[in-house]
């Protein structure tokens, strides 16, 4: 579909009026406004075949249910991943209610769904990393979601048969009909790592199967987060292919991301315009030593930096 100036105008006066009316979330008019679709918007929908979609999943197919939710529909606004990771970097000392606080007195110009993943420096400096394949993650979501979240499933369902995918002291792994994966304590979110070379194919005589996967490294989501959407029992409706954020459905696809605006946010979560960003904090970068633990799934242990 063609959108001329004219439709553009017309749309962004339906958003105002929509907001006047009380029918979209407080900040939802900048957000959406930005969006408008242009032409570009309307190229045809990427195609990815079965395989093509288990290759794309294997790196997070084993997060847990509520990571991989998050990962997912932040992977959908892929300009927004590079600003976000340095952010994370630089403010990966602070935790629990602080981090919360500066990420909500920073007015940070990203999605909320990006926002979500800001506690977890090293998931988005993994998708920082890979552009590539990030935007390949997101499209796919967007346009394919029936088929990547059965590509999740068939990865799991390998991981579970050849007996690396199991329920330990930091995970519960349900028997299906769909694999669901939890964490044991909901408020302590695991980052799995695993080689997908590895884990999904069957492992050779002697090997270990009980080291392929390490949990080693997680985050405490406490209710500081809820308003990002953590803390929720349900994320995924594995058979109607449904996700839900903040326990409302997630609706964005391929043909509405232009202005899709979700409204299940908590109070003060919004994506504010880029000339309102502020900084207020003391920026430390992690060292490659604190890159590479995390990265590698081992717990965090914070080095004591010299202020720069």
């Amino acid at each position: 579909m063609f959108y001329t100036k004219q439709a553009t105008k017309v749309i962004a006066c339906l958003l105002t009026l929509a907001l006047l009316l009380g029918c979209l979330p407080d900040g939802a008019l900048a957000q959406s406004t930005d969006r408008v679709p242009s032409p570009q918007d309307q190229a045809p929908p990427p195609s990815f075949t079965p395989e093509q979609l288990d290759k794309l999943v294997s790196r997070v197919a084993l997060y847990p249910d509520s990571l991989l939710a998050q990962v997912m529909t932040a992977a959908t606004y892929p300009n927004d991943i590079p600003d976000a990771a340095k952010w994370a970097d630089e403010h990966h000392y602070l935790s629990g209610q602080a981090l919360a606080n500066a990420i909500t007195a920073d007015q940070l110009p990203w999605d909320p769904s990006v926002q979500a993943i800001l506690p977890f420096p090293s998931v988005l400096d993994t998708m920082a990393s890979d552009m590539n394949w990030t935007t390949d993650l997101g499209n796919a979501f967007l346009a394919q979601r029936q088929d990547v979240m059965d590509a999740v499933q068939r990865e799991r369902q390998k991981a579970k048969d050849f007996g690396y995918l199991r329920t330990n002291g930091q995970i519960v792994v349900s028997g299906g009909p769909y694999i669901t994966i939890e964490p044991v304590n909901p408020e302590f979110v695991v980052v799995p790592y695993y080689d997908p070379a590895v884990v999904f194919f069957a492992p050779r005589p002697g090997f270990f199967i009980g080291g392929a996967i390490g949990f080693g490294f997680g985050v405490t989501i406490g209710a500081w987060f809820h308003p990002w959407g953590w803390g929720y029992p349900h994320y995924f409706d594995w058979g109607g292919h449904a996700v839900f954020i903040a326990g409302r459905p997630w609706g964005r696809t391929w043909v509405n991301r232009g202005v899709y605006v979700h409204a299940g946010w908590g109070p003060g979560v919004r994506r504010w315009d880029a000339g309102r960003r502020a900084e207020g904090h003391e920026l430390i970068r992690r060292s490659e030593a604190e890159r590479r633990n995390m990265r590698e799934g081992h717990a965090h242990a914070e080095e004591h930096h010299r202020p720069h």
